[in-house]
């Protein structure tokens, strides 16, 4: 079925103007003025809305074993509230641990997807160790359509890489024309200051941030582009969270490095202080890297507003609050992560450009061209134009709500931004041409994502 909207203020990350989209075919076919279309084509007017590419959230988990438990989100869960804060396509962390064989986790995480996910998706390839198997499973993953890895320089012994498996991994990487994204922090000092405070009987929430400070982020981001530098390979930082990392992120780029850098929703609004609240309250607001200091927040805004800091993702990672109190006793055993995959768009909307620190470009850059473009999905995603793939966000700047549990679409038992005003959702979201969302609800079909297929371009 075709599919015409009328009257569209469309905004790219580089252009606005005021047009019609026709659509057939899941692509966009058409676009100009006053377009006629055949009988029974659905039309929408888009009168009075700001119309924007589908965006992508680059940094999101789904099924995730993780601390002798798993999230809680589905592919179809996920999805849906995916789709209703206008992301149209997400990048998931296809992370086996150490203890796993890499291409035996990569086919659960592609089967758990598979004729689940209501909107379109492609994964990260989690580098976890580093032995005489992994070129040749590596290299049969690049084949089959996946173009960026993950490391993780944390979670020592579970998830987390040595130098020499980081350099075999950005080696391989280089030779593949594949991009890296890192998780930088260190995990011996992490380590180290964890048994520190614990032996000290400092066992609450709060302590989450003191053993995993700024300067041990910084000190992974640094290592981190000195090896891109020496390798040649091309490398994007996740969930980047502080002024230090950031000082020397920015460092290397200026000299050179092929180096991106990712923050994520949580780290320009909320601060340590979350953390430290008593019982479940703090447990809940566990995430690494942690919440920062507040100082934090405006550097990241105007790096973010400046193109320092490339894209803006979530790191989505819902566990319920049974979950997060594992570590009621011992701040090392809560499950680290927040949900976020329905809020990100609408907070960066609100609190970037309506409060005059993003204009509406910048915004569609962060959250949607950049990560098409960095991971090989432009212009198939990222932009609206002939031949693209007709993910549409409708937005009404009109709207104000209020986040809430009570609300939301993530499979989850609590929201992390509790209370946030909103001001602007999307009002209707299309999945290759096809209606997945009118007025901030799932009206669409459950199973309709495709797994996005990729060509490395980082030689």
């Amino acid at each position: 079925m075709s599919l015409l909207i009328q009257n569209a203020d469309i905004i790219t990350a580089d252009s606005r103007f005021r047009a019609d989209i026709y659509v057939e075919d899941e692509t966009i076919t058409r676009i100009g003025k006053d377009l006629e279309a055949p009988p029974g084509t659905e039309v929408i007017d888009a009168t009075g809305k700001l119309v924007f590419p589908g965006f992508i959230d680059p940094h999101v988990h789904i099924y995730l074993p993780f601390m002798a438990t798993f999230a809680k989100d589905t592919h179809e869960t996920g999805s849906i509230a995916a789709l209703v804060g206008g992301t149209t396509t997400y990048i998931e962390m296809c992370c086996p641990s150490r203890l796993d064989d890499a291409l035996e986790g990569y086919h659960l995480w592609k089967s758990k997807a598979d004729g689940a996910s209501a909107c379109d998706y492609t994964f990260h390839m989690a580098v976890s160790k580093f032995e005489a198997c992994t070129p040749s499973q590596l290299r049969e993953i690049v084949a089959d359509g996946i173009a960026s890895f993950k490391i993780f320089l944390a979670y020592r012994n579970f998830f987390g890489v040595d130098d020499s498996e980081m350099y075999q991994t950005l080696e391989l990487a280089r030779k593949l024309g594949v991009i890296v994204t890192a998780h930088c922090e260190n995990a011996e000092l992490v380590a180290r200051m964890q048994q520190s405070l614990l032996a000290d009987g400092k066992t609450a929430s709060g302590w989450h941030e003191p053993s995993r400070p700024e300067a041990v982020e910084a000190e992974g981001t640094n290592r981190f582009a000195t090896f891109l530098e020496t390798t040649g390979a091309a490398g994007y930082v996740v969930h980047l969270s502080c002024k230090p990392a950031l000082a020397n992120a920015v460092a290397a780029k200026s000299r050179g490095v092929r180096l991106w850098v990712e923050s994520v929703v949580p780290h320009f609004l909320l601060d340590k202080t979350y953390a430290e609240r008593p019982g479940a309250e703090g447990l809940k607001h566990i995430m690494s890297p942690p919440l920062r200091d507040r100082r934090n927040q405006k550097a990241l805004w105007d790096a973010l507003a400046a193109g320092f800091i490339d894209t803006v993702g979530t790191d989505h990672c819902p566990f319920d609050i049974s979950q997060k109190l594992m570590g009621k006793d011992d701040f090392t055993q809560i499950p680290n992560g927040i949900p976020g995959i329905e809020e990100r768009v609408n907070l960066l909307y609100t609190y970037g450009v309506k409060r005059g620190i993003l204009d509406l470009h910048s915004f569609v850059d962060a959250a949607s061209t950049r990560a098409a473009k960095l991971f090989g999905l432009f212009p198939r995603k990222g932009t609206i134009a002939v031949g693209s793939d007709a993910d549409l966000v409708i937005y009404d700047p009109d709207y104000r709500g209020v986040l809430s549990a009570a609300t939301q679409h993530a499979n989850c038992d609590y929201n992390g931004f509790e209370g946030m005003a909103i001001e602007g959702r999307p009002t209707v979201v299309t999945v290759r041409g096809h209606v997945q969302v009118k007025d901030g609800e799932f009206v669409g079909e459950k199973g309709r994502g495709q797994l996005l297929k990729r060509e490395p371009a980082y030689f």
